[in-house]
């Protein structure tokens, strides 16, 4: 059963594989290339590596930018249609008054709290952390 406390997940292979792989590269690259201009020996060499270091650390960034905002289109939309089965009403007044953390936030509320936490989110501002610690079904 998803609650505040258990609702944040980790990707063990992107957070704690890849990404701490992907800068121990490219410090050790960066360090690399300062013993080799310490040296004079192989700058072009590690300018090369450092490069291949930076598109390495760019990568997974990248890729879980897209994949959060493609998350964040997906979670608009469900709460679009979700508002409409339960109003019979457009979204997009009350969408333009709420922040996207706030429409996210407000995913997780029940189908009987939704409503007049959105507007308690609206009319006080509620962060989202607010609106997730409120939320009594989930």
């Amino acid at each position: 059963m998803q609650t505040f406390k258990n609702h944040t997940q980790y990707y063990p292979l992107h957070h704690f594989v890849i990404t701490p792989l992907t800068l121990i590269y490219f410090f050790w690259t960066l360090n690399n290339l300062f013993t080799a201009i310490g040296s004079r020996i192989h700058i072009t060499q590690q300018l090369y590596h450092l490069c291949g270091a930076v598109i390495l650390l760019i990568l997974p960034l990248l890729a879980r930018i897209y994949a959060l905002k493609n998350q964040d289109r997906i979670i608009r939309l469900e709460v679009r249609q979700r508002y409409f089965e339960l109003t019979g009403k457009s979204f997009r007044e009350n969408e333009n008054k709420l922040r996207l953390s706030q429409i996210i936030a407000l995913r997780f509320a029940g189908d009987n709290e939704f409503l007049p936490l959105m507007e308690k989110a609206i009319n006080e501002g509620m962060r989202s952390k607010s609106i997730k610690q409120s939320i009594e079904n989930w």
